[in-house]
């Protein structure tokens, strides 16, 4: 069973660990893991826009749009 409430509440199986050791990484900061440009551009195509950016947690998520939709100190 995948319970999305929360990143640590799923442990992965066998097949989800082995995916993981054998994906191909980079530095993300940087711009070349192409793990996350593959999902950046999927979602982005999914939902019609010219770029997408991935953060990895609901907070970071919250602050970007706190910040896109307003100022400091707001």
């Amino acid at each position: 069973m995948i319970d999305l409430r929360s990143d640590t509440v799923t442990r992965p199986s066998a097949a989800m660990r082995q995916v993981m050791a054998q994906a191909e990484v980079g530095d993300d900061v940087w711009g070349d893991d192409p793990t996350v440009q593959q999902l950046e551009a999927l979602a982005a195509a999914m939902i019609g826009k010219e770029a997408a950016l991935f953060v990895p947690s609901g907070t970071q998520s919250n602050l970007c749009a706190l910040l896109t939709h307003c100022q400091r100190g707001d």
